[in-house]
């Protein structure tokens, strides 16, 4: 049953995002790809003083913080590599990153997150903007952020950026839908098990946002509405 529910969401993902990258080009206005996330791209600033700078994107889809990063490496050094579970994003992605001039910097993987594994002490910089949600289970969630951890240098920085408490509304009836996602935590529980996860790192920043977005499934218009979580952490000497 569980893994039939999350074929059947990720099936609808696929569909959703497919349609959102045929339809709107990379940082063309009218839509979420119109631009990166703000504070991913502030907080690569901690990295001014590196000559090269080694990121991960998990769930970099078709390179909306990803190619903003390797460009700012392609002036000195470093490299960004790629995680997603959809072929199509990455193909798009490597041809972004031709467009822009980067492909020297990117590196792509196809996997699931839950699946992937990163190599211990290695990342400077790790990113998850709206991904970790996306994961089979919390225990898979807690495995994935472990990884994350270990994972990160001494002074890295995780920029984690979760959904919580979402509900979707059909905006012609009102009917409030199962909302299809694959983990879908109270906010006060997501906080308790970073908060728990990073425990002795810097906190740089965090925030939570309420919001809200249009979107169309299967030609119903619905009501997406989230607890948009920002979570970024740095990792201080003699952290284990």
């Amino acid at each position: 049953m569980e893994y039939s529910r999350i074929t059947k969401i990720r099936e609808e993902e696929r569909k959703y995002h497919d349609a959102c990258y045929e339809n709107y080009k990379l940082f063309e206005e009218g839509s979420w790809l119109s631009k990166p996330v703000k504070t991913v791209m502030d907080t690569l600033s901690y990295f001014d003083a590196y000559d090269d700078v080694i990121v991960l994107d998990l769930g970099s889809g078709v390179g909306r913080n990803s190619i903003p990063i390797a460009e700012v490496l392609k002036h000195r050094g470093g490299k960004v590599v790629c995680v997603d579970i959809m072929q199509s994003a990455l193909s798009k992605l490597l041809a972004y990153s031709d467009r822009f001039g980067v492909h020297g910097h990117i590196e792509t993987h196809l996997s699931d997150i839950g699946d992937y594994e990163i190599a211990e002490d290695t990342f400077d910089y790790i990113v998850a903007v709206s991904s970790l949600e996306h994961v089979d289970s919390e225990q898979t969630f807690e495995q994935v952020l472990d990884k994350i951890a270990l994972g990160t240098k001494v002074n890295g920085i995780n920029c984690l950026i979760v959904n919580s408490n979402l509900q979707e509304i059909d905006k012609l009836t009102g009917e409030e839908l199962v909302p299809l996602i694959e983990l879908n935590l109270t906010t006060d529980h997501l906080t308790d098990i970073l908060n728990k996860q990073y425990e002795g790192w810097d906190i740089l920043f965090t925030t939570v946002k309420q919001l809200s977005f249009n979107i169309e499934r299967n030609d119903r218009q619905i009501d997406l509405k989230t607890d948009c979580m920002t979570y970024v952490v740095r990792k201080i000497k003699g952290d284990t």
